[in-house]
């Protein structure tokens, strides 16, 4: 680091945000605002909030605004909380620049409330938004707009209409590849994308500006401009290109690079990567130091870094240094195994297939971009000429696609690892920087043994010893590597671990066992879109699970179905790893549609369909599940009173899953004798006043009782009087509402709560 200052210079500020958020500075996580001005906004949430606007977008239910510079309005009071997104109540004609004055509900960007969940809290805190306005009303506006920035807006749209027309059903693939904008990007491409390892071919990233940048300033100096002129035009360009296309965090890491490489060239000054890395994370990092924990910052600057200290380290290890195509094989993965951690951390998993298929697809990437890119100037002039100039690059999206569809197909396409904790990162990484170390030493042997070759020749029995030793440099790197993966996919086992997900209005519970089996109870909400793949999806593969030995559904309410039913249309269409044993339904004899749509996705998804009546057991190990109803006869015309009743056995541990269940149902468990004392009660109907009942209670006494609900339900759940119920038995009540996942953890004996997101 002496021959490189900027890189040490990182390090230290680095590592100051790390103390300074350990003295209790919020820099990096949570809510840097003055306190008194959170108890204001606490005191006050529907205080009237003055901003400019930054951009907006029309949503389906509303408009969304960014504000910035904004400050909260009380009592003639000005208390400024940087900045806000809001949500109008009806689409306004705005323009970035304007000053406007809305009223609304402040409300408080919450964190994730399941494991593996989104983190939109970090997320908006890297932008500078601790809180979201709802249900806002526009007051005011001012004329005075930002002429430029809304010319930079009307510029984009003018791109995307002719990209529309120029590119028909590709069209959202090349807005997402040349403009950053993924508004009409369908959800399914950006899994089969992501699935394959190729998902970053749809971000602006360093890949992008090089190719454009590089190419325009070699294309002006081929027209005759300087290197002056044709640098600073370039610049100019690059710059305005990342700001209109939305300034990601990877965009801003690689348009920063490219204005200092640039800029290295225009000057006659050595361009040097590391120090330029180091630049660009000091800068973005002292605007908002929150990034230092995104994964997007995480990911684009472990590339970069990777490239510039793992690969040489890792190719001398592999003997790949001489040879062109094995260093272009193994220099994937020596990025990958730089950024496995983050990858794992935020996402559970990661693309095997990618090391193979980026291979095929970077060295096309710079003619899709430049098709599309080359489609949107002739598109001003024609459209005809720009559909003829795309082409080639909308015959190279098929093949991604054909790619991405062979990934899908396969079982071995991604590594489902789950999230590490940080012990294992450090391990994992301290165990990575010894390899780098071998890699370094290799490399200098080498190079002087190359030396010495040249000079004079070395004894045969001298060589071979020289070859010995470096074989076991590489071998001992190769177990190092192993060792430090297995320690970051390590999971330990040995309890019982019952998650009720947070899933709003509805149930979803995820059962693992001590022996390393899976389950699924229920998965379904009314008042959360998407579940398979924001909530059920992102817990399974942070839990590193990849195999479910069954799915049990209570009955066919859309409130417990629709998720799984999510999640099995995922697994027949190829777009996850994960996959199933058994879809385990109860045993109705006029069985609704959504009972045979569920039994049907399963059957195309390859998961064998299983029906299961009052007397069913299921012993999975040290673990047995015990079908308590429906009984035999069941017809299923009330598929609430005769939905599946479920008890989990564990050594002393039981725990009992009532579905929707109501009083008539609770009365005939009773009368029919099956019931016992129980440690954990899933409440039924998400604390209905009609279930729940006092001698169904008096009988089971739950230890502990947990409703799934939503916060903004509409059915009063959970009620006053189910919760009074469940009091006066002595239960301990925990709510998915309030705490997010509550998780239930035992050896069989002894009983551990765990609740996702804390109270603040």
């Amino acid at each position: 680091m002496a021959k490189r200052p900027m890189c040490l210079l990182c390090f230290l500020m680095v590592l100051s945000l790390g103390v300074l958020e350990l003295m209790g500075i919020p820099l990096i996580k949570g809510n840097p605002l003055p306190l008194n001005v959170q108890e204001q906004i606490e005191a006050h949430p529907g205080s009237m909030i003055c901003g400019e606007v930054e951009q907006y977008e029309n949503t389906e239910f509303s408009q969304s605004v960014y504000l910035k510079k904004t400050y909260l309005i009380h009592q003639s009071k000005k208390f400024p909380i940087e900045n806000v997104r809001i949500f109008l109540k009806k689409e306004e004609d705005l323009k970035p620049g304007m000053r406007i004055l809305v009223k609304g509900t402040l409300k408080r960007v919450e964190g994730p409330a399941n494991p593996g969940g989104f983190d939109s809290q970090h997320f908006y805190a890297c932008r500078h938004i601790y809180y979201f306005m709802k249900n806002a009303v526009l007051q005011k506006k001012t004329a005075v707009y930002s002429g430029y920035r809304q010319l930079l807006l009307e510029i984009k749209e003018s791109c995307r209409q002719i990209l529309k027309e120029a590119a028909g059903k590709d069209a959202p693939v090349f807005c997402a590849i040349t403009l950053g904008d993924k508004q009409e990007l369908d959800p399914e491409t950006q899994m089969r994308y992501q699935l394959a390892g190729i998902i970053h071919i749809l971000a602006i990233s360093g890949l992008h500006i090089s190719i454009l940048g590089m190419g325009l300033y070699n294309l002006l100096k081929k027209m005759g401009l300087g290197i002056w002129p044709a640098g600073i035009f370039s610049l100019g360009v690059m710059l305005q290109y990342g700001i209109m296309t939305g300034g990601s965090v990877s965009t801003m890491r690689a348009v920063t690079m490219f204005l200092i490489a640039m800029g290295a060239r225009i000057t006659g000054r050595i361009y040097d990567m590391m120090s330029a890395l180091s630049v660009t994370a000091m800068m973005i990092l002292v605007e908002s130091p929150a990034y230092l924990l995104d994964s997007g910052f995480l990911l684009s600057f472990g590339c970069v870094l990777g490239m510039g200290l793992a690969v040489e380290k890792i190719c001398a290890l592999a003997e790949a240094e001489e040879k062109k195509w094995t260093k272009a094989l193994v220099s994937p993965i020596a990025l990958q195994l730089v950024t496995l951690p983050v990858m794992l951390k935020f996402f559970g998993e990661v693309s095997i297939a990618g090391f193979i298929l980026n291979l095929l697809v970077l060295p096309s990437v710079g003619v899709v971009l430049t098709g599309g890119m080359v489609a949107l100037l002739l598109g001003i002039l024609s459209i005809p000429a720009a559909k003829l100039v795309i082409l080639p690059a909308r015959v190279l999206l098929l093949f991604y696609e054909y790619l991405c569809s062979l990934a899908g197909r396969s079982g071995w396409s991604t590594w489902i690892g789950g999230e590490p904790e940080i012990w294992q990162i450090v391990v994992y990484y301290g165990f990575l920087i010894i390899v780098l170390f071998m890699g370094q030493y290799i490399k200098e042997q080498l190079r002087k043994k190359k030396a010495v070759s040249e000079e004079t020749e070395l004894s045969e029995e001298r060589a071979e010893a020289g070859c010995w030793k470096l074989y076991a440099i590489r071998i001992t790197a190769g177990i190092f590597l192993a060792v430090g993966i297995l320690i970051l996919g390590y999971h330990p086992a040995g309890s019982l671990k019952v998650i009720c997900l947070d899933v709003g209005q509805g149930d979803g519970i995820l059962v693992e066992t001590p022996e390393d089996h899976h389950f699924l109870i229920d998965g379904g909400s009314s008042s959360q879109s998407d579940l398979g793949r924001y909530c059920l999806l992102p817990a399974l593969k942070s839990q590193g699970i990849s195999w479910l030995d069954g799915i049990f559904i209570s009955h066919t309410d859309q409130d417990h179905i629709n998720g799984v039913k999510e999640l099995l249309e995922y697994m027949g269409k190829g777009l996850t790893t994960i996959r199933a044993g058994y879809l385990i339904l109860p045993a109705w004899a006029e069985r609704p549609d959504a009972w045979r749509e569920l039994a049907e996705a399963a059957k195309t998804a390859g998961v064998k369909v299983v029906t299961a009546v009052k007397g069913d057991e299921l012993p999975c190990g040290k673990v047995s599940f015990s079908v308590l109803w429906p009984e035999k006869n069941a017809t299923g015309k009330d598929v609430n009173e005769e939905a599946m009743v479920i008890e989990l056995s564990f050594g002393d541990f039981q725990m009992l899953f009532t579905g929707d269940i109501g009083a008539d149902t609770e009365k005939k468990l009773l009368a029919a004798g099956g019931l016992e004392d129980v440690d954990c009660l899933k409440v039924g109907h998400h604390g209905s006043r009609y279930s729940t009942t006092e001698a169904f209670l008096e009988k089971i006494k739950p230890e502990m009782a947990i409703i799934s609900c939503s916060s903004t339900n509409t059915y009063g759940h959970p009620s006053p009087e189910t919760v009074e119920r469940l009091k006066a038995a002595g239960s301990q009540v925990e709510y998915t509402m309030k705490n997010g996942a509550i998780t239930v953890e035992t050896d069989g004996k002894k009983l551990k709560i765990g609740r996702f997101r804390k109270k603040r």
